[in-house]
């Protein structure tokens, strides 16, 4: 028998877990994830009368369209309808205010953009934008909406997901609160939920052969864009001797066959926002691990007279960029994300940690380092971080591009053939209409012995697509109720297109519709009634076809 002592000590302990479980946070749907897709999805699912909270590890709404991504890789606008047209309305009402031309006069702005001119004045819609303007437009959803948001919020993989006959029932953050819901969306870049869930997935690039398709897998020897070595410049320390050994960021595995699939995946950047008005740049500073010898591979590209840096300096409102990675050598951080899809969280953070000491390093250097030819220099120090983005976080993007992580493979695997209009796509619930479009994977050593990149991709469909429901459920048998508007069942080349955040919103508010109905209908995503909700998206202003 157990002495009175043992036993307070016990019930002490049985109230101690008592006061540490909390009670379910219990709503129709549960969207996980802070990207600009899961805020469609909360606001859709509010507007059709269901109760929807947004759990999220982020502190910031938007994702990459709040997070440096102000030039919208948008493709056709015909296409972007929705709640995804009605931000970019949003963006355009608060850039008729005088007041939010701060540091530059409108006038002078004008109508900026190339294959995407900043302002559509017939449609009311803007599609260049500071990253602030857009996170507000977010925080304005929410706020307008009565959404509860729960930030800071990290699933738990290994143990946070209930699942009971083929439905997730609740999950659980590593705070120990707890989500109960009768649907739930993964609107992460990441695939988190899906993953925990127990749903097929695909990380890296497929052979060509799984789906008889031309521009996946290791593309060896296709150089599109300007993002490779147009010059023969030698990858070894001392130059032409090997024995030197290779400069830092080079692979010395071989790259592989073309077409043949991998684990690799296309590189990551963050998306800064710059500035050039004296009054509102923050200089680059020398990051914490700074290492000049990272970058001698650009020198070496500078000496061959190559001068094309600041091509990507896209011009934001207010004297600002989107600065975006442009040439053989930039912003892009080859070859050193290949574990961040399945990587632990202190492990992601290391990756991002690298990711920024990497790319503020590479700032830094081209402004001060006496190697750099002087015009580029001298162009370099007119520009520094914005002084009033970022603002609680060293004026850096919050949000690392994750171009590609994990990818579900659902009741319907969009692929290079949907893209281009090899084959008719069912049930579609969005479209997308941007190239096929993949950053480098690696650099390798030719057998030349030159370095060259790999992986850079893009092909531009002859028309937009439609994307198919079919991509946005996992199978039947794996999950009922789970929709993954982001993370989409689509191979590498297809998502590579599918992957603009215009896009991401057009499918997170088609997710929710779903999720909608499949709780009126008392069915799973599956078996709803696919008529009825193209009905509703159509009634929702979503565009699911080419105009004749």
């Amino acid at each position: 028998m157990r002495s009175l002592p043992a036993l307070l000590a016990a019930f002490c302990l049985f109230l101690a877990s008592c006061a540490q479980r909390e009670e379910p946070h219990n709503y129709d749907i549960v969207v996980y994830g802070g990207t600009s897709g899961a805020i469609t999805a909360a606001v859709q699912a509010k507007r059709m009368g269901k109760s929807v909270a947004i759990v999220c590890p982020d502190s910031h709404l938007g994702g990459l369209s709040s997070g440096g991504l102000g030039w919208t890789d948008s493709g056709n606008k015909e296409v972007i309808g929705g709640l995804s047209r009605e931000f970019y309305q949003r963006v355009y009402d608060h850039y008729q205010k005088a007041d939010a031309w701060k540091w530059q006069d409108r006038e002078e702005y004008g109508n900026r953009g190339q294959g995407t001119p900043a302002i559509d004045g017939d449609a009311r819609t803007m599609w260049i934008f500071e990253p602030h303007v857009a996170e507000n437009i977010f925080e304005d959803f929410v706020t307008e909406y009565d959404i509860p948001v729960f930030r800071d919020e990290w699933l738990d993989r290994k143990n946070g997901v209930q699942k009971n006959s083929g439905r997730i029932k609740q999950i659980t953050t590593l705070s120990g609160k707890v989500f109960a819901g009768s649907m739930f969306i993964d609107a992460t870049y990441e695939g988190d939920l899906m993953a925990a869930t127990g749903v097929s997935y695909h990380v890296g690039r497929e052979a060509n052969s799984v789906y008889g398709e031309e521009w996946n897998g290791v593309q060896v020897g296709t150089l599109h864009h300007n993002h490779w070595f147009q010059s023969d410049i030698s990858p070894y320390v001392v130059p032409g001797d090997p024995s030197s050994g290779l400069l830092p960021r080079i692979s010395a595995e071989d790259p592989g066959v073309r077409g043949e699939g991998d684990n690799k995946l296309q590189a990551y950047c963050f998306r800064m926002c710059l500035s050039s008005n004296p009054d509102n740049r923050v200089p680059f500073p020398q990051p914490p691990g700074y290492d000049p010898n990272q970058y001698e591979l650009l020198v070496r590209v500078f000496d061959t007279g190559r001068r094309d840096y600041f091509q990507k300096f896209d011009p934001l409102p207010n004297h600002k960029t989107d600065t975006n990675n442009h040439g053989p050598f930039s912003t892009d951080n080859i070859g050193m994300n290949y574990d961040y899809p399945e990587a632990s969280y202190e492990r992601r953070k290391e990756i991002i940690k690298e990711h920024e000491v990497y790319q503020k390093g590479l700032m830094y250097f081209i402004a001060n380092d006496p190697r750099i030819p002087s015009e580029i220099q001298n162009e370099m120090n007119r520009w520094g971080l914005a002084k009033d983005e970022f603002m609680d976080n060293g004026h850096w993007p919050h949000q690392i591009y994750v171009r590609e992580a994990r990818r579900m493979i659902g009741e319907y695997v969009m692929t290079e053939g949907d893209t281009l209009g090899k084959r008719i796509v069912p049930h579609s619930v969005g479209m997308g209409s941007y190239s096929l479009d993949s950053h480098n994977t690696q650099r390798y050593v030719k057998p030349d012995g030159f370095v060259q990149n790999e992986g850079d991709i893009g092909v531009k469909p002859k028309q937009p697509y439609q994307i198919s429901y079919g991509s946005l459920i996992p199978k039947q048998e794996e999950c009922e109720n789970l929709l993954v508007p982001v993370c989409v069942s689509s191979s590498h080349i297809a998502f590579g297109s599918i992957r603009m955040e215009p896009v991401f919103m057009i499918l997170g508010q088609s997710a929710a519709t779903a999720a909608c109905q499949a709780i009126d209908q008392n069915t799973s995503v599956q078996k709803i009634d696919r008529k009825q909700l193209r009905s509703q998206l159509l009634a929702d202003k979503q565009v699911l076809e080419n105009a004749e």
